[in-house]
């Protein structure tokens, strides 16, 4: 009754006219059939449609961003376990190199934002084996986890727990963990920082000259040595006759961080480092020409002591230079006579260390920002000497070279560098930042005419380094033989180099 006399009143507002309890029953009625029809188009009726359309609909959107399992048909992929900056790293060249992957995210939110990014991903935790069941590791190229010791040994163990078949991958900041990693089923430990400290103090210029093996495809080994304190500075690289006198393929050379082509009018300065590919044989040949011992001016300071630090330290001691480490926390002092402790922002601190007196810089702090900062503190105070940093993030790198850093490593480029080496080691071998050697089959276009005529260096700034045929690599190959259908090429070059090469010869 409440109701009826409700809508009556109602009715009157709404310009019904004077309805009453006696009037036409058949109005009233159908007045309130009218009223709720109204009242259904605009209130029930968008609930109607919100719940079992728009809802639906817009689950069914998500679940396509961010699905929670692949679909069964999905073979060699890689599974990645976080989002940092190497994998971010390793995501470029696996998209380079045509690899599928997926990226494992707990957080439904996070996936989305991420899904927007164009990354790749599933939603499901990496600490359960149900998650890899439905990632299909089973069917996987490999699993990757570089996250911290700890958690990367609660992954490897579970993945193990669904499938012993996939290779697992995993990144190790302290030593103590590799056994323990091993243990849990890791089928790879990478100590990046112990790379990378090796790498920088490898590029610090010292009394000995020798060359550096940085990598090794098959028998061809990959090496670099600076220029400075040889006879080769000033000549040519056709006024060497380095690849005459010991069969030395000369790839380009490093000049301020950034690597280039050469070619054979180039003049070599004392400021590059050569890049060279050659057997064993060849790079002793070399070392036995050109490598000379002199009197080292000062110790080398290496800003931060941290496990990049100690790492480069240690290097440079089998390469018997001497070192001063500065660094903030008095409970990272190894050796009270190689470690001075204080702010490298310091005049006095820097001075005490040797700045002053010094050659060489080598800045291994994880910010970027504190690097690039300490390396324009210290090229103003000493414009003269060479300066080696790391950069965490690639995009970092551009802006530590212009600050004054005569070389600069990136950590995320080494470690996915390492990782994509373990992946395919029969076609890609990543030397260093942008720089990989590559195999390919033979195109089409040049079955039948030599690399003379082809001239690919000119074209595209890679480097032929051998001819392969079979599982035999010639290193000493002939320029103007033919190319045959059943041969492959082993070319080595930058990332831009490379994207142009496989632009001409698809």
């Amino acid at each position: 009754i409440t109701g009826y006399y409700w809508t009556l009143t109602v009715m009157s507002t709404l310009g019904f006219g004077d309805i009453t309890f006696e009037s036409d029953l058949g109005k009233v009625f159908s007045s309130i059939v009218l009223l709720s029809g109204v009242l259904f188009l605009l209130i029930l009726f968008p609930f109607t449609f919100i719940e079992f359309f728009y809802l639906p609909w817009t689950k069914a959107q998500e679940e396509a961003r961010a699905p929670s399992e692949l679909p069964s048909t999905t073979r060699n992929h890689v599974i990645l376990t976080t989002l940092d900056p190497i994998t971010r790293s390793l995501i470029k060249r696996l998209e380079q190199y045509n690899y599928q992957y997926v990226l494992l995210v707990s957080d439904v939110a996070e996936a989305l934002r991420l899904s927007d990014q164009g990354y790749h991903l599933m939603v499901g935790d990496p600490d359960t084996p149900t998650t890899y069941e439905k990632a299909r590791a089973q069917n996987a190229l490999m699993v990757v986890t570089t996250t911290n010791d700890m958690v990367n040994t609660n992954i490897a163990f579970t993945v193990q727990e669904y499938t012993s078949q996939v290779p697992v991958i995993a990144t190790a900041s302290s030593p103590a963990s590799v056994d323990i990693l091993e243990l849990a089923g890791c089928d790879h430990v990478l100590q990046v920082a112990e790379l990378m400290g090796q790498a920088l103090a490898r590029r610090v210029d010292g009394p000995d000259q020798s060359a550096h093996i940085v990598g090794q495809f098959n028998e061809l080994v990959i090496a670099e040595s600076t220029v400075r304190y040889t006879d080769l500075a000033g000549k040519t690289l056709r006024e060497s006759r380095l690849r005459e006198n010991f069969g030395i393929t000369v790839l380009g050379f490093w000049e301020r961080g950034t690597f280039s082509h050469i070619y054979a009018d180039t003049t070599i300065t004392a400021e590059m480092a050569l890049m060279f590919a050659a057997s064993e044989n060849g790079i002793v040949k070399f070392n036995n020409a050109y490598s000379k011992t002199s009197i080292q001016v000062g110790p080398v300071i290496i800003i931060g002591g941290g496990r990049v630090g100690r790492a480069a330290a240690h290097r440079l001691e089998e390469r018997g230079l001497d070192y001063r480490i500065v660094e903030q926390q008095a409970e990272r002092n190894r050796n009270p006579e190689k470690y001075v402790i204080g702010n490298a922002a310091e005049l006095d601190v820097l001075k005490e260390a040797g700045i002053m007196e010094t050659s060489s810089v080598i800045v291994t702090t994880h910010d970027d920002d504190t690097n690039i900062y300490l390396t324009i503190y210290c090229r103003r105070l000493r414009p003269d000497i060479q300066i080696i940093s790391r950069a965490t993030r690639e995009r970092n790198i551009p802006t530590l070279q212009r600050a004054g850093a005569d070389f600069v490593m990136s950590y995320a480029s080494m470690g996915s560098s390492a990782i994509m080496n373990l992946l395919d080691k029969k076609s890609i071998l990543m030397v260093f930042e942008g720089l990989d050697v590559f195999r390919v089959k033979i195109p089409a276009e040049m079955v039948g005419r030599s690399l003379a005529k082809l001239r690919i260096p000119e074209k595209t700034e890679c480097t032929v380094v051998a001819l392969g045929q079979g599982d035999e690599l010639d290193y000493e190959f002939s320029p103007h033989v033919p190319l045959s259908a059943d041969m492959e090429l082993i070319i080595i070059g930058n990332v831009t180099a490379e994207e142009k090469f496989r632009k001409m010869y698809r």
